[in-house]
Parts: C-alpha cells; sequence; structure tokens
C-alpha cells in the first residue's frame, strides 16, 4: 500500500496546464455518496462558474432505467485534499429532467426553511459517530474470530490496544481542515474501532453540506489505508454501544442570557412530535435507542440536565448559566443530515409554504 502511494504522489506533482479537476459528490437514492470527476478549462471562484452535469440515475436507485438522467445542480465547492492545487471537490443537487428535484435530494425543502428563518441565526454542530471494519468486513483491529475485552478504556483512549486506525483519523481531520470544513474536534468512542468527529457549529444549511462533504472525505481517507467505513447504527450485537449522531441546537435566542426559557419552549415542541422526529433519524435506528447504552428508549420522550440516557439533554453549564443550546441524542449516525436538521427548525421555529420535513420522508419511501 506504501508503495502505491509513493507511486500516485508522483503523478499527482504533475502539472496539469491550465486545467482543473472537479470532483461532482451526491447523495444517491440508498443514502451513499457518489462522485466522478470532470476537466474544467479555468479556475473556479463561484458556484456559477462551475456547469451543470448529469448521470445514470438507474445504476443509483434514483430513476427508472427507460428514463435515467438524473442532473447536477452544484450548490458548493471545497479545496480538494486529494488532488490540491486549485482542482475542487463540488457538491451538488440531484435534479429530474422535469424540473423537480429528485425524490432524495432533501436539501432544496431543507434550504427552504433554513432560509426562512434565517432571522433567528440557528447555529447545529453534529457528532458524528462512525465504526471501522476491514477489507473483509470484520471489525478492524479486533481479535480475529473472537472480542476484545469489554467496554471501559476505549473512549478517549491512548494507546495500543486502546485504539485502533488512529492514522486514518489523523488523515481525515487534515483532509477536513484542508478543505475548509469546520470540523472542531475528534475523538475515540465507547466501542473499540469507533469514532467520533465533531461538525460545527455551522448555521443554517451549511451544516447539512459541511457533514456530507465531511462524510466523503473520510470514505475517500479510508479507502488508502483498505478501512471500510460503518455508519450503522447498531454495528454489532450485544453489549456494545450503538452508533449516534447527536445534533447540537441553538438559536440567536438561546443563546443570549435568559435564553433557557427558548430551550424550554424548543424541548416541549419536540415533545410533541417524537414519533415525526424519530421517522427521519435513521434506519435501524431501533436497534440503538433501547434505553440502554447511553440512549434513551424510541418508545418515549424524555429529557433532562446532564443526562446521557434521554432524548434532549441540556448540558450542565446551560442550566448553570441559563443560555446556550441542547442536545438532540436521538438521531442515529447514518441520518441524512438534511432531513434532520430540517425537521428541527421545522418544529421549533414552524413549518413555511410547502416545505414539510414529513413529506420528503414519504416521498423517499413511497417506491
Amino acid at each position: 500500500m506504501a508503495e502505491n502511494t509513493a507511486t500516485l504522489q508522483k503523478y499527482l506533482s504533475l502539472p496539469q496546464g491550465n486545467k482543473i479537476i472537479a470532483e461532482y459528490i451526491w447523495i444517491d437514492g440508498t443514502g451513499s455518496i457518489r462522485s466522478k470527476g470532470r476537466t474544467l478549462s479555468k479556475q473556479v471562484t463561484s458556484v456559477d462558474d462551475l456547469p451543470e452535469w448529469n448521470f445514470d440515475g438507474s445504476s443509483t436507485n434514483q430513476a427508472p432505467g427507460h428514463d435515467s438522467d438524473i442532473y447536477l445542480r452544484p450548490v458548493a465547492y471545497y479545496p480538494d485534499p486529494f488532488r490540491r492545487g486549485d482542482n475542487i471537490i463540488v457538491l451538488a443537487e440531484c435534479w429530474n429532467n422535469d424540473g423537480t428535484p429528485n425524490k432524495f435530494n432533501h436539501r432544496h425543502e431543507c434550504e427552504k426553511l433554513m432560509l426562512a428563518h434565517k432571522s433567528h441565526k440557528i447555529w447545529f454542530g453534529l457528532e458524528q459517530e462512525y465504526t471501522l471494519f476491514d477489507q473483509y468486513d470484520n471489525v478492524y483491529g479486533w481479535p480475529k474470530g473472537g472480542f476484545p475485552a469489554p467496554q471501559g478504556p476505549y473512549y478517549c483512549g491512548v494507546g495500543a490496544g486502546k485504539v485502533y486506525a488512529r492514522d486514518v483519523i489523523e488523515a481525515h481531520y487534515r483532509a477536513c481542515l484542508y478543505a475548509g470544513i469546520n470540523i472542531s474536534g475528534i475523538n475515540a468512542e465507547v466501542m473499540p474501532s469507533q469514532w467520533e468527529f465533531q461538525v460545527g457549529p455551522c448555521e443554517g444549511i451549511e451544516m447539512g453540506d459541511a457533514l456530507w462533504v465531511a462524510r466523503y472525505l473520510l470514505h475517500r481517507v479510508a479507502e488508502e489505508f483498505n478501512v471500510k467505513i460503518s455508519f450503522h447504527p447498531k454495528p454489532l450485537k450485544g453489549d456494545w454501544n450503538g452508533a449516534g449522531c447527536h445534533t447540537n441546537v441553538s438559536t440567536e435566542e438561546m443563546r443570549q442570557p435568559g435564553g433557557i426559557k427558548y430551550i424550554e419552549d424548543a424541548i416541549e415542541k419536540l415533545a410533541k412530535r417524537h414519533k415525526e422526529h424519530i421517522a427521519l433519524y435513521g434506519a435501524d435506528n431501533d436497534q440503538r435507542l433501547t434505553g440502554r447504552h447511553e440512549t434513551a428508549s424510541m418508545s418515549s420522550f424524555s429529557s433532562g440536565v446532564a443526562n446521557r440516557g434521554a432524548s434532549i439533554r441540556i448540558p450542565r453549564s446551560v442550566a448553570k448559566e441559563g443560555y446556550g443550546y441542547f442536545e438532540d441524542r436521538r438521531p442515529a449516525s447514518n441520518i441524512d443530515p438534511y432531513l434532520v436538521t430540517g425537521i428541527i427548525v421545522e418544529t421549533i421555529l414552524g413549518q413555511i409554504g410547502d416545505a414539510d420535513m414529513s413529506k420528503e420522508y414519504r416521498r423517499e419511501t413511497d417506491l
């Protein structure tokens, strides 16, 4: 692998003339990321410089074979940490040829909500947990045919036997910083070979964009180490922690002195729509939200100060100071962040026009 990397670097250092490589990435019909590259004739300085493109949607579960063209409309771009130079990664929305958003394009409706409630300056921070597997689908670093010692020493662990694949995690951290992602930290998680990175605070639609690009970068970095990334919320059955994507939320009102009132009001609204939120909070989340392993039960809503077994946690410092943010601990690691941030805004600030994230879920599942 090291020899291949050295060989690749020889070619990556070759001059490109005046050409730019743009790697377009998008979300497919299974909630995975796809990408393909194209050559551009000049440096990009605005999203408006980026051409619309297309792909075969019948190969990505996004369109039937008899009408398979799906269009890629660029919405954001980032420096490419793999090709470097002026090369870029382009995040694109998927649109049908009749001018409607593809059924899996949840960004479109989410952005409507974010723009409508822009005056509240809503911030999000997402804590993305994930699990590492080797190329043969074994948990990375675990004994072959066996198990490591029980959970305990692995969370924020240091040292051989306590952490695995730190090289992958460090490489991903740098790749995110290079790309301009607001990655705020990393740590080893409770289950061995499970890690977490945090993105945020990000305002509005930027949160979903940043998380998807950070996920793409994670897959690409891990690819070079022959490591697979799993976002399944319960990758291992038994007495092991699941994987979530805890969602931290605050509006400008919540961040001001006395903001605890707005936090409490938001929690009351969230309690009334618990089922609608759970429907959008990730596939197989019932395997994780059991009331054990630092989770609340999926069947009931709860909240509490410093309580990691509650649906919503108010940090101790927030309760003490009387303002700040709250943490929604229900979302699974495999969420679509556009659905989650969208329905949170819809619930605590109000639905607008035809923007309805519950409708987005029904549209996706009505196949």
